[in-house]
């Protein structure tokens, strides 16, 4: 393939960086124009998107860089995900960092480097281009994490991430460099085509550290450690893009690792992500039930809810990524409409407050807001007829029709009990009496579009499962 072919495939990719690159001399000659270079970063994400619905719609499969990039359908639905979480975050994060004195146009062009990298992450084919794209994103989420600088949490929550960050690096790279070792290249399709028959040691040994690695990036059980600090720590806007894009692009890179690497030695790393997701569902659940800081209690949820996702995967079929990606669609509109209204959770003095306490008797203060935030838990918590439970429904039919009925089970028993500290929030807000703390904000673009997504949550949301039943089946089709 010629460089030119290549270079349309990733042309995403390219109107991304440039964009970037050009939005930074932006921010470096006029360092107060933090809402222009936003505006900009949105309309960059919407022209790139523009490119990925053309392939996806085309039902485009061709490979890039002598086979070092894909660009197929199971990476283009990867990235329309990616990109309207980034375009969320982008939407939602000016008003909130310019109270906290930290906005600066450096912001969404960070957004926008981290998604270059998740852009190549889900398109990777070798484990070259996996560890680039990973690294990319990985190294804009530290900054973005600690981007508050004069809050102590902030600087907190992106030092662990950076420390923890770079283990999971050194782990995910001593996993490549053994399966390069015992397979002989760094191909996806060569190690599948290695590890055909009798898979030795060395690649069993590989093939874990690889999964452990991608593990700490999807902050799946027990590789979860950083989730609740860095989610706490980190400002609400950046702790909402942390809990959805890099989350979708994670999970989308470890489908494909798993299927079109590790494709033919299923029966080593079933029996691994059915650990990790019973071990993330059980722990997502109880760690979540104590806690008093919403953000914290949502970082539960996230780590609960990766367990549930990696149930499809354990499947290790078509049905199973199609439920994978479904429930990943929901999840995202989830957890982004529970961080907007979080976001808007303020005082009389404009303060942001995140207490379970404070949230006490909201619906008699604020009932729009303690609708929405009803709605986004007992979505969460799988509670028919909220879209939510479409999600569950779909992954543990996929475990049943895999013979997995076992784990489906289990998952369903456990999701009991991640229900009670989401109707724990709603009981606060619905029977304590009033903490009075919460007062009416004025953020029109945080009302309507946590309404949006509230609407998107509720059986509304249903009218979509035809479109999103086709897309998601014909991007697994794209790995088997």
């Amino acid at each position: 393939m010629d460089l030119n072919a290549s270079l349309y495939l990733v042309r995403p990719e390219v109107i991304l960086s440039f964009s970037a690159l050009a939005l930074l001399l932006v921010s470096a000659w006029r360092a107060e124009c933090g809402r222009l270079v936003s505006i900009l970063a949105v309309a960059t994400l919407a022209g790139a998107g523009a490119y990925v619905a053309h392939f996806l719609c085309n039902d485009t499969d061709a490979m890039a860089f002598y086979g070092l990039f894909s660009n197929d359908s199971f990476a283009n639905l990867s990235k329309i995900l990616i990109y309207i979480a980034a375009a969320i975050a982008l939407m939602i994060a000016p008003r909130f960092l310019e109270k906290a004195g930290a906005m600066r146009a450096e912001y969404p062009v960070l957004i926008l480097l981290s998604c270059i990298g998740m852009g190549i992450m889900v398109s990777a084919t070798d484990l070259v281009t996996l560890y680039i794209g990973l690294e990319l994103q990985s190294l804009s989420a530290y900054v973005l994490a600690s981007f508050a600088r004069y809050d102590g949490r902030s600087a907190e929550a992106g030092l662990k991430y950076f420390v923890l960050g770079g283990l999971a690096s050194g782990i995910l790279l001593f996993g490549m460099s053994l399966l390069y070792g015992f397979a002989g290249s760094t191909s996806f399709a060569a190690i599948s085509a290695a590890i055909g028959g009798d898979a030795g040691l060395g690649l069993v040994f590989g093939i874990v550290f690889v999964l452990s690695g991608l593990a700490f990036k999807i902050s799946a059980a027990p590789f979860h450690m950083w989730t609740p600090d860095v989610y706490e720590g980190a400002p609400t806007p950046v702790t909402a893009f942390f809990a959805s894009a890099p989350k979708v692009a994670a999970i989308a890179l470890t489908m494909r690792v798993a299927v079109e690497a590790f494709g033919s030695q299923i029966a080593v790393w079933q029996q691994i992500i059915i650990a990790v997701a019973l071990m993330s569902i059980i722990i997502g659940a109880v760690g979540a039930i104590g806690q008093q800081n919403l953000k914290r209690l949502l970082a539960y949820s996230s780590i609960n809810n990766v367990g549930f996702i990696l149930i499809g995967l354990a499947a290790g079929t078509e049905q199973g990524i199609a439920a994978m990606f479904v429930y990943l669609a929901i999840y995202v509109a989830m957890t982004l409409g529970s961080f907007i209204i979080l976001m808007q959770l303020k005082d009389r003095d404009g303060a942001y407050r995140e207490g379970m306490s404070d949230i006490a008797g909201l619906s008699k203060t604020r009932p729009a807001l303690a609708a929405m935030l009803a709605i986004f838990m007992f979505s969460l918590a799988g509670i028919p007829p909220l879209f939510g439970f479409w999600g569950k429904l779909v992954v543990f039919q996929a475990a049943v029709a895999a013979n997995l009925l076992p784990l489906a089970v289990i998952g369903i028993a456990a999701s009991v009990i991640g229900a009670f500290y989401y109707l724990k929030v709603v009981k606060v807000m619905y029977f304590d009496d009033p903490a009075d703390v919460i007062f009416a904000g004025d953020d029109k673009t945080l009302t309507w579009t946590g309404a949006a997504l509230a609407l998107a949550n509720s059986p509304v949301g249903y009218l979509s499962i035809p479109v999103l039943g086709l897309l998601s089946a014909q991007a697994a089709r794209t790995l088997f």
